[in-house]
């Protein structure tokens, strides 16, 4: 029964993907359209040219579909990454550490304070303002109450479900928690993001999502020192019910 189950769901869940009427009426119209566009603006182009304008047919590039009227951008990394960067720089530490954040945002901090990232996978390009070290956030390679600064967005959620190669564990995200909590200095910060929810949830292998409340007691008795919210394309002050995004600043207290 089980089997046939999760036959099942692939089965509607292909259909979902790539076979879905609506989707793929969406998706051919779109191309057909974005076609159109690049060859009437070929041929504008071609007009412009006095020489041989068949040349351009040996160097031709397609760039369909980003002649939008506007600048389409996800928003959970646009806003926690710019709200970590601020709240880092603001802190002014000596050095920063991050766990797994997205490359872009550790090299554009790196470029302002000392940053060692550490990660499972190797970053496939250096960088001469980055520190890099190979380690799981599950085993940090810093001792007990050692790290001034520490970011990582967008990651606890992920521990334990496979999805960056990583051994699966089901408490996989309270473990990357206890790590992190164990290697923050007494008032040192910490800075995390992960998805919110009106109850746990686990989503296999994406992530995780939380209660707010879940999340607070775990990270207990670290202080907050500032929390913002991503639900859609707002970032807000105020927690809402539904799927969002939590960003969180924590302290560690001088007496822990």
């Amino acid at each position: 029964m089980q089997m046939i189950q999760e036959f099942w769901w692939i089965l509607k869940y292909s259909i979902r993907q790539s076979l879905s009427p609506k989707r793929l009426y969406k998706n051919t119209l779109g191309q057909l359209c974005a076609w159109k566009r690049f060859w009437a603006s070929y041929k504008n182009y071609q007009s412009l040219q006095s020489n041989d304008s068949n040349r351009l047919l040996d160097t031709l590039y397609p760039c369909l579909g980003e002649d939008t009227k506007q600048t389409v951008i996800e928003p959970t990394y646009f806003y926690q990454d710019a709200w970590a960067f601020e709240r880092i720089l603001k802190s002014k530490p000596n050095c920063h550490i991050d766990v797994g954040s997205h490359h872009k945002f550790v090299a554009l901090l790196s470029k302002a304070i000392p940053v060692t990232m550490v990660d499972i996978r190797p970053l496939s390009l250096p960088l001469d303002t980055l520190a890099f070290i190979e380690g799981s956030i599950l085993c940090l390679p810093y001792e007990n109450s050692t790290v001034e600064s520490l970011s990582s967005l967008c990651v606890i959620e992920h521990i334990g479900l496979g999805r960056y190669g990583d051994p699966l564990d089901i408490s996989g995200t309270e473990k990357a928690a206890d790590e992190l909590k164990r290697v923050i200095k007494p008032g040192g910060d910490l800075y995390i993001s992960v998805p919110l929810d009106d109850v746990n949830k686990t989503y296999f292998n994406a992530h995780r999502a939380f209660t707010e409340k879940y999340i607070l007691e775990f990270f207990s008795p670290f202080i907050i020192v500032d929390k913002k919210y991503i639900y859609g394309n707002s970032f807000q002050n105020s927690l809402q019910s539904g799927f969002g995004t939590g960003c969180y600043h924590f302290k560690k207290p001088l007496d822990n």
